[in-house]
């Protein structure tokens, strides 16, 4: 994977109406989980956030291509994606892209968040997904995301 893309290929952008538009790659092998993700966060996941663009994943091969393309501003990963798990995921991108875009797994339970912070994730959220933390996490990476450039 390169290490030097990820700046280059950022597109949140800030414009003059105050929004942040955002692309989200989401991913998980199960399409229930994908969709509630969608669902939690809609276009809009707050006044100020609006979702541009989503990149759906099943592999954790796509999520490498796609994470090499650029253009990504807000990653969701499920850690309990199979054969290839979020968490572990998580940390190879934050160890091998330069300024790695804000990432939110998706733990199993309450109890794994210390496996959130094992995988250098910026957010968790456990299962069952809570649609309004999801949204609330989304948008604060969003706003992360655009305030770090």
């Amino acid at each position: 994977m390169s290490d030097t893309h990820a700046a280059a290929g950022a597109s949140a952008t800030s414009a003059t109406d105050g929004v942040h538009r955002v692309r989200v790659l989401l991913y998980s092998d199960d399409i229930t989980t994908r969709d509630a993700v969608r669902a939690a966060a809609g276009r809009r996941p707050d006044r100020d956030v609006e979702i541009s663009g989503w990149h759906e994943c099943a592999t954790a091969e796509a999520v490498i291509e796609a994470m090499d393309a650029g253009g990504v501003d807000v990653v969701v990963l499920d850690g309990e994606a199979a054969p290839v798990g979020g968490l572990g995921l998580c940390r190879q991108l934050k160890n091998e892209i330069f300024r790695c875009p804000p990432i939110l797994v998706l733990t199993g339970r309450p109890q794994d968040a210390w496996l959130a912070g094992w995988s250098l994730a910026d957010d968790a959220v456990p299962h069952p997904l809570d649609p309004i933390a999801v949204a609330e996490a989304v948008s604060r990476l969003a706003r992360e995301r655009v305030a770090g450039g």
